[in-house]
């Protein structure tokens, strides 16, 4: 099992909101300025800002100033710790309801001996 992360917990926790979920998938498209990010959302915009804090707190996305403009990308990678964890999980039950399966099959047989 994998260590424990911290960058793991930041960032489910980041995608645990629908509104940073609506950023990811816009930013999936390419890379978008903070007004274009936010022009959708009924919100004001230091409440926006801490939505992009957050994201950027865990790795998802990053952001540079271009003159006055910020403007915001996805991360290379954003999704590796937490693919690479889910698919840990996966393994594990997998291993564990594969085991299960034999046993019920190993005594159902016993049973119809």
């Amino acid at each position: 099992m994998s260590k424990y992360d911290e960058t793991l917990d930041l960032c489910f926790s980041a995608l645990g909101d629908p509104t940073r979920r609506k950023i990811l998938q816009r930013l999936a498209r390419g890379e978008a300025t903070v007004s274009e990010l936010a022009e959708p959302h009924n919100m004001a915009l230091p409440s926006f800002m801490e939505h992009l804090k957050k994201l950027e707190s865990a790795n998802l996305i990053t952001s540079k100033k271009k003159g006055r403009t910020r403007m915001c990308k996805l991360a290379p990678n954003a999704f590796a710790p937490t693919r690479d964890w889910l698919t840990e999980q996966s393994d594990i039950w997998d291993g564990r309801l594969d085991r299960f399966d034999n046993y019920i099959k190993n005594l159902m047989q016993e049973r119809s001996k």
